[in-house]
């Protein structure tokens, strides 16, 4: 992003909460969408989306990790900006296929040209059965955690290449459970390991021709800079067969007043740098990706709920809304921080004139951590909002990422909706529930 576009997101993000008022949803209108679409509910803003796919172009590749949003429409219109997907389940190649993408490359490229790239990987520590059989039946390329998947795979796909995804031994993240480097990790094959694994390869007759590693989400660039250099170090072990290079993915994004976007520039340099040592090393083109998912769709989505009961508790003043951590479970499992705001209806329409109050902000689940404003480790904390009244929209903001992905039906919540806008124009792209799909394929 350039310093003039990232100076007005800020300002824009930092005058929304002083208001704290929010009527519109890219040009719709929330009291609308609520009244139309029902509550709660998950609107996109498309045009965010494909704003935040030009931001990367600079990358051979860019690949989003559709694991942080997978609605069909999502994945239709990355693709439709040039975006390639990676998929950590049989379901996410399923959906991949739907959304349109080709099951793997095709053509011969040039000798002076990048290597082809793959329209899907597929991204895991194992091979469930389901998943190995779509991987060999669709031919589709995959990043192997584990140095058994690689014996697995050429048992049923006899001299395929694969990408490796390796564990330098270090992590970083946002929360310890979005660290994904280091011994507390499960994820990627341990850097010591590597010349025994590549031995395990050459038996098995693969070929190693990527290598991806990734270590977290919200790492900085003082971190990625000695992920570059490990994956310098694991790329020379592997050899001349190495033809691709994977970055991860982890790029933060703001989301509390004061944040801001990752340096994109400095990201790219840093590993175009490693990529050019390493064409140097090898004499043939390499190619550079990117992985990203909460950066592409986080910021394009917002959660609509309904205010259905103000309390207060001793000193605490609740406002309880028809979401709960069935709707958006970031807040209770990383203690993580949405922006929000509060859209009046018609007969409290005074509100954006009125004094803020401090409120904890709940859900209707029978569970006692079904909070919004809650730290890591489950402690209560407050939030500065509008004086609201029953019957009022609360906006939860920056929920694009990991919301809908991971909503449940704990509690026999259905699912909510979801709806795209593109072009001041709002679309049904999932239907609600209903309580006869809770119980579609049960037995008494």
């Amino acid at each position: 992003m350039n310093p003039s576009s990232l100076e007005a997101h800020n300002r824009d993000t930092t005058g929304r909460e002083a208001a704290g008022i929010r009527r519109q949803i890219a040009g719709v209108s929330v009291a609308d969408l609520a009244q139309q679409y029902g509550t709660p509910l998950y609107a996109y803003d498309a045009e965010m989306i494909r704003r935040r796919c030009r931001d990367l172009t600079a990358w051979d590749t860019v690949r989003f990790a559709q694991k942080a949003c997978s609605n069909l429409a999502v994945l239709n219109l990355i693709r439709g900006a040039g975006v390639m997907v990676d998929a950590v389940s049989v379901g996410e190649i399923h959906r991949a296929l739907a959304a349109g993408y080709s099951p793997h490359t095709s053509g011969t490229p040039a000798a002076d040209s990048l290597p082809p790239v793959h329209p899907i990987v597929y991204t895991a520590d194992i091979f469930d059965r389901e998943s190995l059989d779509a991987v060999a039946m669709l031919g589709i390329h995959t990043n192997c955690g584990s140095a058994d998947m690689l014996e697995q795979l050429a048992q049923r796909v006899p001299g395929s290449s694969v990408t490796l995804r390796v564990n330098p031994g270090f992590g970083h993240g946002h929360s310890q459970k979005t660290n994904t480097g280091g011994e507390g990790s499960k994820h990627g094959i341990w850097h010591e390991d590597i010349p025994e694994v590549l031995k395990r390869a050459e038996w098995a007759g693969l070929s190693v021709s990527g290598l991806h590693m990734h270590i977290g989400s919200g790492a900085d660039l003082s971190h990625l800079a000695e992920v570059a250099g490990s994956l310098e170090r694991v790329a020379i072990e592997i050899g001349r067969s190495l033809t691709m290079i994977s970055a991860g993915g982890g790029l933060p994004v703001p989301y509390k007043p004061g944040e801001v976007h990752a340096d994109l520039a400095g990201y790219f340099q840093l590993w175009d740098d490693t990529r050019k040592k390493l064409e140097a090393t090898f004499g043939h083109r390499i190619r550079l990706e990117i992985e990203p998912g909460r950066y592409l769709t986080a910021e394009s989505g917002f959660v609509v709920t309904e205010v259905r009961a103000i309390k207060s508790q001793g000193s605490r003043k609740y406002l309880l809304v028809d979401a709960g951590f069935n709707t958006l479970a970031r807040p209770v499992l990383y203690g993580s921080w949405h922006p929000m705001s509060l859209c009046p209806t018609a007969m409290h329409a005074g509100a954006a004139d009125g004094p803020f109050e401090e409120v904890a902000v709940g859900g209707p689940l029978c569970e006692s951590g079904d909070i919004f404003t809650q730290q890591d480790g489950g402690f209560v904390e407050t939030r500065s909002l509008p004086c609201a009244t029953v019957g009022d929209y609360l906006v939860i903001e920056i929920a694009g990422a990991y919301g809908f992905a991971m909503a449940s039906n704990y509690n026999s919540k259905p699912l909510p909706a979801e709806v795209l806008i593109d072009a001041g124009k709002a679309r049904l792209v999932r239907a609600r529930q209903t309580p006869e799909d809770l119980v579609r394929g049960e037995t008494c």
